[in-house]
């Protein structure tokens, strides 16, 4: 134990699977802080705009966050002191999908048609854009296709991630549908193919009846699959990190547990991760596959550091970073190397 006593700790996660979200659904996250009287705070669901932007800029001193890659590479590229301490391979469904009137049907079929990806106002990294022309480039590689082959379309959206989770719900609703936006361009005709992921994917697909031009979350090839969530990564505040190593320590303590548990019990991750990702039980399984409860665990292997690296240049290559960095140097393994996953009940 530290001198340096804190008596609460802010985090956040992302609607998706992670074992971190399965954790503080189990009770895991906060009976372990507790231990050690700290109280944990969530960032997302904070009243106060300027804490609710950490979970996408990392400003918070005692935080850590678990989700999507592209806003904490983004906040290191902008040199914000985090530490990465854990990444999760949890792979999902990816897909370019159009409408059977475009008479699209494969990859090769999209060159020189209209690709749409939606385009945010200026502010927080526009990450649904750089998953949605990362997905774009995995599937084009495929069939040896470049960008310079399509025609992108601009989807232009009104407000910023942030915006919409503040004033008035509409229909009672936390969050607006993903891809309502790309959908509608679609219908419309202004464009002729989009990208969606995950069981907001699979579900907006199913409700178009729309024809799934090619589908690559789970391609052996880990370089396509490789986009904002797969993998995900686990970061912390750099203060967190160095002086207060212990409760590091119970962070990771509460996600093995929740790993070893889900291990055990299928069916019941599958709900625990619908509930996490505002779906059904039937859209995590198609989206996610039969094995999610395999797949949240939490390591520091070369494999998935390597994957980290590959995204973050292909972010940099795109303009998405404020600056290049060195992911190895982010990278902080003291506190995964140190942890003795057998002392998990």
């Amino acid at each position: 134990m530290t001198s340096n006593a804190i008596s609460e700790i802010w985090y956040t996660r992302c609607p998706v699977p992670t074992p971190v979200g399965l954790a503080a659904q189990l009770g895991y996250l906060e009976e372990n802080f507790r231990k050690e009287g700290v109280t944990l705070k969530s960032i997302i669901d904070s009243p106060d705009r300027s804490i609710r932007q950490s979970h996408f800029n990392h400003t918070l001193d005692w935080s850590f966050r678990h989700g999507g890659n592209v806003p904490p590479i983004r906040a290191r590229s902008e040199g914000r002191k985090t530490r990465l301490v854990g990444i999760t391979w949890t792979d999902e469904f990816q897909a370019i999908i159009t409408l059977p009137e475009t008479g699209i049907k494969t990859t090769k079929d999209l060159k020189g048609r209209r690709f749409g990806i939606a385009r945010r106002p200026e502010g927080i990294v526009d990450f649904m854009r750089a998953t949605a022309l990362k997905g774009l480039v995995s599937a084009l590689s495929l069939e040896d296709l470049a960008l310079s082959d399509v025609e992108i379309v601009d989807i232009a959206l009104a407000d910023s991630v942030l915006s919409t989770q503040e004033g008035h719900s509409l229909f009672g609703l936390k969050r607006r549908q993903a891809y309502g936006e790309e959908v509608a361009a679609l219908i419309r005709g202004d464009v002729d193919a989009i990208y969606v992921k995950g069981t907001a994917g699979i579900n907006v697909a199913n409700l178009i009846g729309a024809v799934q031009v090619v589908e690559f979350g789970f391609h052996p090839d880990a370089k396509i699959r490789i986009n904002s969530g797969s993998p995900r990564v686990l970061t912390v505040d750099e203060r967190l990190a160095d002086e207060r190593p212990d409760l590091v320590a119970r962070l990771l303590e509460s996600i093995f547990k929740a790993s070893t548990w889900a291990e055990a019990h299928p069916e019941e991750t599958r709900r625990f991760v619908a509930r996490e990702s505002g779906a059904s039980e039937e859209q995590v399984l198609a989206a996610n596959g039969p094995d999610i409860h395999r797949h949240l665990g939490l390591g520091l292997q070369p494999e998935l550091v390597d994957a980290i690296g590959h995204y973050k240049d292909f972010l940099r290559d795109f303009g998405f970073l404020e600056n290049d960095f060195n992911v190895a140097l982010w990278v902080d393994r003291r506190h995964i190397d140190g942890f003795n996953r057998r002392a998990v009940a």
